[in-house]
């Protein structure tokens, strides 16, 4: 699955993979996406795959230099210095919380970078008619990762995450690029469903539905 663009933080707690480290300044994955920093990982055929928020130190040079992947760079628009990606980082790892942005650990390894964030707190939310906890995804695959078959797999993991670990939440959204047909055939096997097209600042989007209905057991 080519790279997704981007748009405008009981039962025994299952531990991550070694590799998975707890995040320093995890503050921000706090009540507005359900604790995210805390989730478990989900279980796939490769794996465990977790969520884990961004180090902005540890996690900057890798990636930047995922953004600067040509594949990916033709969507996120972030190629340049690692001063151009702290710049995207820096709002959302200050923030309230709305927006956190992980890197997508399978298996131990951090193979790819994901945006979780509050779709009804977002621009996007004035572009389609939103509901309260709706919660929305950005992704990118680094280069080692694409090719696979991984991106619909990952998509279906995330979403399960989401909607488990986020009960007020009945719908994760996403917005590929409508040019993107290959991002939004891996959503569309994820279980999403295509319910339009939107006109946003900067691209013209598909709009991808998964709802809570499609819950697989994790």
């Amino acid at each position: 699955m080519p790279p997704t663009e981007s748009g405008s933080g009981t039962s025994p707690v299952r531990q991550p993979p070694p590799a998975v480290r707890p995040p320093a300044h995890a503050g921000p994955a706090g009540p507005l996406l359900d604790g995210l920093a805390g989730w478990p990982p989900a279980e796939t055929a490769d794996g465990p795959f977790a969520l884990v928020p961004v180090d902005p130190v540890a996690d900057l040079a890798r990636i930047a230099a995922w953004m600067n992947d040509p594949a990916v760079a033709a969507y996120w628009e972030l190629a340049g210095p690692a001063e151009v990606t702290a710049a995207h980082l820096h709002p959302q790892l200050t923030g309230d919380g709305r927006s956190v942005p992980c890197l997508g650990v399978l298996a131990g390894v951090p193979m790819s970078y994901w945006e979780v964030y509050r779709a009804d707190l977002d621009p996007l939310a004035r572009h389609y008619p939103a509901r309260p906890h709706d919660t929305g995804l950005h992704l990118l695959l680094g280069a080692d990762h694409r090719g696979r078959g991984l991106g619909t797999a990952l998509l279906r993991a995330a979403a399960d995450l989401v909607l488990t670990h986020r009960p007020r939440c009945t719908r994760v959204v996403a917005e590929p690029d409508v040019r993107n047909a290959p991002s939004v055939a891996a959503f569309l096997a994820a279980g999403f469903r295509h319910d339009g097209e939107i006109e946003l600042p900067d691209k013209r989007a598909a709009l991808m539905i998964r709802d809570r209905d499609l819950l697989d057991p994790l």
